[in-house]
């Protein structure tokens, strides 16, 4: 298990993570700061534990904010896909009449000179 330093507001947290993940684990603390830096910034010296929560708190509204938008586009996914779905089908059938329309318009065309034909063959006998 690898370690890692992370500096949050000034002062330095030794984390465990797995091995491969510090770069990850460096790069979430260093976002995490920019956080409390910014409530820093706005609120002042209002005290390490209080500027940290409301830091949590602006993260966590970030995250069910995107878990929202992530279920709005899921949903929207559903309905786009059923939609997919609804026109392959509506193709499916068109082409399934098409089909059946050519062969009977072939069937008619191959009757039409077999008549023809036999016409022909007629007119010739006599």
């Amino acid at each position: 298990m690898a370690e890692v330093s992370i500096e949050i507001n000034g002062r330095k947290y030794r984390m465990a993570c797995e091995d491969g993940q510090e770069d990850h684990l460096q790069s979430l603390g260093l976002r995490f700061d920019k956080h409390v830096s910014s409530f820093k910034g706005d609120f002042g010296e209002i005290g390490d534990n209080r500027l940290t929560v409301m830091a949590g708190i602006s993260v966590m509204d970030s995250l069910v904010e995107a878990e929202r938008r992530l279920e709005s586009l899921k949903a929207e996914l559903d309905e786009i896909t059923r939609a997919g779905q609804a026109l392959a089908a509506e193709s499916e059938e068109l082409e399934t009449r098409f089909a059946s329309r050519m062969s009977e318009a072939a069937r008619k065309i191959e009757l039409a000179a077999s008549v023809i034909e036999a016409a022909n063959q007629d007119g010739a006998e006599n």
